[in-house]
């Protein structure tokens, strides 16, 4: 039987993913680093799309076969449902336009489209940031002005559930998990029979993260806010990019300060200490929102190869049921698989 050739590419803010499958098999990846020169020239992620797709392209003519299709990663779109979506003007429009906010994400279904077109294939997104499966219930702030959104980490979250389903020998559709993404932002989400029914905005609520503040003290935050102290998109800075780990050690990167930890520095401790504290009440309580009837609870996102941080997790949430734990991000591979069940019939692709 012929494998199905799928091309994956995932742009970030400072890099392009970009990787060859056959089948569910990675055989080929490169991780394009940009440099500071692209970020002073096109501060704009839009302004950025012609370089990236060149260079792309470019990579892709390398491999000796041709893609079944192209995939990228999905936006900041409007509120969908999971699934595997056909990339189509109105998308790439709706992405232009920075609907829900800018983020680099949202090149991805422009890029995808890019490259069916030069391969004559269909280009798809899977799971994108702005999946909404929200419970009613679920989208009350506590003011009508701010409805609370689903923007997650949802690719991954979806990914990880059917193979925690199945490890636990349970249908997704009768499993009841949760999943916590732990990168340089943090979704936590109970998965209720393959549905995110509720999450954290991982842009401003639940725990702080490597660069995010998460939830802050409102009161304080609205003080700041009118100091005069600090202009509009510094305080963003301070709440998406500047905060967390970086606000309070100087650097996103958990593995540094691990190493700092290693070599005696015990405020490090501490705040590393403390972000693995929020993140378990996070789990704690969307373990109310399951009821308490959990099959297990998912750990995975580039945070979840540290030791330590899934230790004192594991401290305080083993209680409340079984842990499995994926490291990594696991995007590309869930990218591809989305477009693989419908190129299989397993799945029907979605319209957007």
């Amino acid at each position: 039987m012929e494998k199905h050739i799928i091309l994956a590419v995932n742009p970030g803010s400072t890099s392009t993913k970009m990787a060859f499958f056959e089948d569910d098999v990675e055989v080929s990846r490169e991780t394009l680093r940009h440099d500071s020169q692209l970020q002073t020239q096109s501060p704009r992620i839009w302004d950025q799309l012609e370089y990236r797709q060149q260079v792309i392209l470019e990579w892709s003519l390398r491999f000796a076969r041709n893609p079944h299709a192209a995939v990228g990663i999905g936006g900041l779109l409007k509120p969908l449902q999971s699934g595997t979506y056909r990339v189509s003007d109105r998308m790439v429009a709706d992405a232009r336009a920075n609907l829900q906010g800018e983020h680099a994400s949202n090149l991805g279904c422009a890029m995808a489209q890019t490259l069916a077109q030069h391969y004559d294939v269909q280009a798809f997104v899977v799971d994108p940031v702005s999946v909404d499966e929200f419970e009613d219930i679920a989208r009350y702030s506590g003011h009508p002005l701010i409805p609370r959104r689903t923007l997650s980490h949802a690719l991954n979250i979806h990914a990880t559930a059917r193979w925690a389903s199945a490890q636990l020998g349970i249908s997704s559709a009768d499993s009841s998990l949760i999943v916590a993404h732990l990168g340089g932002g943090i979704s936590i989400a109970p998965v209720l029979k393959g549905r995110i029914i509720d999450v954290n905005d991982a842009s401003s609520d639940g725990p702080f993260s490597p660069e995010r503040s998460g939830g802050l003290p409102l009161q304080a935050f609205i003080t700041i806010c009118f100091s005069g102290k600090y202009s509009e998109q510094e305080i963003r800075g301070m709440v998406m990019g500047k905060g967390g780990l970086l606000a309070y050690l100087g650097t996103n990167s958990a593995v540094k300060v691990e190493d700092r930890i290693a070599s005696g520095e015990s405020h490090a401790r501490e705040i590393f200490e403390a972000m693995a504290y929020q993140i378990a009440k996070e789990i704690g309580a969307m373990a109310t929102v399951l009821r308490g009837k959990i099959d297990g609870i998912v750990l995975t996102g580039g945070m979840a190869t540290s030791q330590l941080l899934v230790s004192w997790l594991t401290e305080r949430i083993r209680w409340i049921a079984p842990i499995l734990v994926y490291p990594g991000e696991n995007e590309m591979l869930a990218m591809a698989l989305g477009a693989l069940r419908v190129l299989r019939n397993e799945e029907k692709a979605l319209d957007y």
